[in-house]
């Protein structure tokens, strides 16, 4: 028997229960993971509150996690016991071990430690897809990033950054400004002491960004369609303060033939090519030093609880780990 965070109905980080639980060998295509380190993301309190249902309850969450194969399943090639792997999903990472399929995880280089590789496998992949894939940035780019301090925020900046790009940021306070603008950011807002739009409007001088990449949702809404050029992209990935609710499609019209996109990783890395395309992506700038991960907070994973309410409290910046 193995312990893992499971939850049995949906409500507040009171619901994560830590609990003895029996995972069994791999089957056809499958390994076993022994978690070294587990990640923590916006979406897992989706998942807890039930915004985003996960099935039959009870239920192990968390999206994201790394460690070692401790044992494989008939029909998985080019991985043995002993090889260091990471993921970005499916969900069930909350747990000291788990069954995963082979196919959704990839080898981890020598040059990435596992508690980098657990904080940076949805966040990174998920800057890797916004950047490079959902609207392609580079040196002419002018973009606003909500959250800019955040896990996602600060690994896009720097990404951003180095492909060249002029870039936005907004937070919520003057440390994260300072985190912000020592992570990439051109020009950071305070959206607490300063309106977004209106200093976007001066930074750009009345132009608009080409694109504004959102995780935030109910509080940015609609002001975010305000920032973007005529024909801008609003890119809405997340919903930090709530969903957006009652869109009106007829507002992309009025305020400049706007377009508007709502992406999800797995879309993104849904075949084996385009996981691994992703993920090597990601493995190459930072390798290469171009951006670093910042694991910014660790907590025991039995006490995924503090994490979350912590998170919801925005007290956290860059990654935080959960380890088992």
């Amino acid at each position: 028997m193995v312990h893992a965070i499971r939850i049995h109905a949906y409500g507040g980080p009171e619901e994560l229960k830590w609990e003895a639980v029996e995972i069994g060998e791999p089957g056809d295509g499958q390994i076993r993971i022994r978690h070294t380190a587990v990640g923590l993301n916006y979406i897992d309190t989706y998942h807890r509150t039930g915004l985003y249902p996960v099935g039959d309850l009870p239920a192990t969450i968390g999206m994201e996690g790394a460690g070692e194969v401790i044992a494989i399943g008939p029909n998985v090639p080019g991985l043995k016991v002993g090889d260091r792997v990471a993921y970005a999903n499916p969900m069930g990472s909350y747990a000291e071990e788990r069954l995963i399929p082979a196919d959704r995880v990839v080898k981890v280089p020598d040059s990435i430690d596992d508690q980098t590789a657990a904080a940076m496998m949805l966040q990174g992949m998920t800057a890797r897809y916004l950047l490079r894939m959902t609207f392609p940035v580079d040196a002419n780019t002018t973009l606003l990033f909500h959250a800019a301090a955040g896990g996602v925020g600060l690994i896009a900046c720097q990404w951003a950054k180095y492909l060249g790009a002029t870039i936005i940021g907004t937070v919520g306070s003057q440390d994260k400004a300072e985190l912000a603008k020592a992570h990439g950011c051109t020009h950071v807002i305070n959206y607490r002491i300063e309106n977004f739009v209106d200093r976007v409007k001066e930074i750009t001088e009345g132009r608009g960004c080409d694109v504004v990449y959102d995780g935030v949702g109910k509080d940015t809404f609609p002001a975010s369609l305000d920032c973007l050029r005529p024909r801008g992209l609003w890119v809405s990935f997340g919903n930090a303060s709530g969903p957006v609710t009652g869109f009106d499609i007829g507002l992309l019209g009025q305020k400049g033939s706007l377009f508007a996109t709502r992406p999800s990783l797995f879309a993104y890395t849904s075949t084996r090519e385009d996981l691994e395309a992703c993920a090597n992506d990601l493995f190459d700038v930072v390798t290469a030093g171009h951006v670093k991960i910042n694991v910014n907070q660790t907590y025991p994973l039995s006490a995924a609880a503090d994490a979350h309410r912590d998170l919801e409290a925005r007290k956290t910046t860059g990654s935080t780990v959960l380890v088992p």
